[in-house]
């Protein structure tokens, strides 16, 4: 792969700091209350959540164009809940997408299909994360 762009970010912990090369991105990180933190700053799940929803919502909007239908008016939240899986932690994801009343039914779910086929993030999670779509 040909990299277009390629997003640098340094972190030096779930409770500290994590900084973009460009400074665009400068946020304390903090364990949330549920994992035993105190939840005074972000977490990596809900930066991977808030890219995770905005790469489908874009991928989204791609297969909507190619299609000639307007989805502009669709929104995607990404839940990422992370777990025990055996002896290590793990992740699984549950991406809602709300979908206009003029996308409802078989073309709106077929849309999410297309989506997720192409979004780079589903791409990337295939196989290795427990991915649901949850059209709204």
């Amino acid at each position: 792969m040909d990299a277009l762009y390629t997003a640098v970010a340094t972190a030096n912990g779930r409770d500290g700091r994590a900084v973009s090369s460009d400074g665009q991105l400068d946020l304390t990180l903090a364990m949330p209350p549920a994992l035993g933190g105190n939840g005074q700053g972000t977490n990596p799940e809900q930066l991977f959540a808030a890219g995770y929803a905005a790469c489908f919502a874009s991928a989204l909007g791609a297969v909507g164009r190619q299609a000639k239908i307007d989805t502009s008016e669709a929104s995607v939240t990404a839940e990422v809940g992370i777990g025990k899986d055996g002896t290590a932690f793990g992740l699984a994801v549950t991406l809602r997408v709300e979908l206009p009343e003029s996308l409802a039914g078989e073309t709106g779910q077929q849309l999410v299909k297309q989506a997720h086929e192409v979004c780079p993030y589903s791409r990337a999670t295939r196989g290795n994360i427990p991915v649901e779509l949850v059209v709204e």
